[in-house]
């Protein structure tokens, strides 16, 4: 997925920048990228980081970076932030997003005006220096960045920095964050609200969809009205927002423990020994299912953090599954002889959870009930870029029902799968008791809609859905 941040500030800001963008590392494994405004123009750095934290790379740059104003970048994509010369002047910018339909907007500026594109490995073209290119055909910043937002299928978010400032535009439907903080002498913005809280900064307000703010040290105004229109995505509260975070004014630790006690409440009385979450995606759902149930929760797996810090895998799924296992270490005494309701944030292929199941099972756990805290993932998201982003049938679901319908080819029809979603039919019912038997779990549940929408205490007409029920 990626996140952004930027500060402006009458102090140098490099250091706030450092931290704030290091704390969006959870967002992303490829790479990290830092962006300065000095004396003599921009001052620039981007690192790989799949194998070593954002911080180790960077720690010797900053030390020769300096400057008031700078942006951020943790991406799973792309090299960023860029910095642009353009008839619009010199500026830096950096994005998150998805461009689903990037080849008809690469065809389109190469015929109407005379351009070229820097092609990576591959022959692909970096998706912000496209946003940039688009950005630049517009009569200013403001009008360029409009723009963008309207021609982007997908999702586009992203922070431009020149030399009066920082302009802030969200995503034109929502579908990602923007939070403004502020504190003396300096504003910022950001993806993840909690990046700039140890930095000294205070949540001032979140950006509405497609709005665009311009900040300085001073003050920070509203230069492209919000639409009225939201479709942010429900899944950062799920999994993929820190749980510090906080979204449309709703903390992601809430949301989660609400969500654990909803599915604790459909569940009634189990008659297990302990809950448990898986490490550490499940654990906040874990325990609002243990405080609402009164069941002990325990840990009977414990991420071993420190080789294994990072939040995300690599996109290799044999890698991804040796490392999910080699980060997990069984507490023996906690497990041997004993029933766990064990909780997940969700369930995609299903490999890493049956894998985590067959553990418990291989070192002494008697049962283990399986429970999504989030509904069946129906479709692969077409609106962001996340690290385990997946082909439609790539999902165990899509696969399940295939087979139950003894469909010939990958093609199932929207109308069987909202059947299958829907959790009040028998296909629905049917489906997951299949999921259950090749997952080899002695009990499985998934999250309801409904329950999740009410744990997340957004209008539902607010929220995107689509990878649970396909609807737009």
């Amino acid at each position: 997925m990626g996140g952004v941040i930027g500060f402006v500030s009458h102090q140098d800001c490099v250091m706030d920048l450092f931290f704030g963008t290091d704390y969006h590392s959870h967002l992303g494994t490829k790479r990290g990228g830092m962006c300065v405004l000095q004396e003599d123009g921009f001052n620039r750095s981007i690192h790989n980081i799949e194998n070593s934290p954002f911080r180790s790379k960077f720690e010797s740059d900053i030390e020769d970076m300096q400057g008031n104003m700078g942006i951020g970048a943790i991406s799973d994509g792309d090299p960023q932030p860029l910095t642009v010369y353009s008839r619009q002047g010199d500026y830096a910018i950096t994005t998150v997003g998805r461009i689903n339909n990037k080849e008809a907007i690469v065809k389109e500026l190469l015929k109407d005006r005379p351009s070229q594109f820097m092609s990576m490995s591959g022959g692909k073209i970096n998706n912000t220096e496209l946003v940039a290119a688009l950005v630049s055909t517009g009569r200013d910043l403001v009008d360029g960045i409009r723009i963008a937002q309207a021609k982007i299928d997908g999702s586009l978010t992203m922070l431009i920095l020149t030399k009066e400032g920082l302009y802030a535009a969200r995503d034109k439907y929502g579908r990602t964050p923007l939070i403004i903080g502020q504190k003396d002498g300096a504003y910022c913005a950001a993806s993840e609200s909690f990046a700039f809280i140890n930095v000294g900064y205070k949540y001032k307000r979140e950006l509405g969809p497609a709005e665009i703010a311009f900040l300085t040290a001073d003050c920070e105004k509203t230069v492209g009205e919000p639409q009225e229109g939201m479709r942010i995505c429900a899944f950062l509260w799920t999994y993929f927002g820190y749980t510090t975070s906080i979204y449309e004014g709703r903390n992601v630790e809430m949301m989660r423990n609400q969500n654990g006690e909803l599915l604790a409440k459909m569940d009634g009385e189990m008659d297990v020994d302990y809950i448990a979450g898986v490490p550490d995606s499940g654990t906040a759902h874990a325990l609002g299912y243990a405080n609402q149930s009164r069941v002990r929760y325990a840990r009977p797996l414990i991420k071993y953090t420190p080789t294994w810090p990072r939040s995300f895998m690599p996109q290799n799924q044999k890698a991804r599954n040796l490392i999910a296992k080699m980060k997990l270490v069984p507490v023996f005494q906690i497990i041997n002889g004993k029933k766990f309701v064990l909780i997940d944030d969700s369930i995609v292929r299903g490999t890493q959870l049956s894998e985590t199941v067959s553990y418990l099972l291989e070192n002494g756990a008697e049962e283990i009930h399986v429970r999504s805290a989030c509904p069946p993932i129906m479709y692969g998201c077409k609106y962001l870029n996340f690290s385990r982003s997946v082909s439609d049938m790539e999902l165990i679901t899509r696969r399940v029902i295939r087979d139950l319908e003894g469909i010939e080819g990958d093609e199932i029809s929207a109308e069987t799968l909202a059947e299958y979603a829907n959790s009040k039919t028998e296909k629905h019912t049917q489906m997951v008791e299949e999921i259950r038997k090749r997952l080899r779990f002695d009990s499985l549940k998934f999250q309801d809609l409904d329950n999740t929408v009410e744990a997340i205490g957004v209008d539902k007409c607010k929220l995107c859905t689509y990878c649970w029920d396909g609807k737009e």
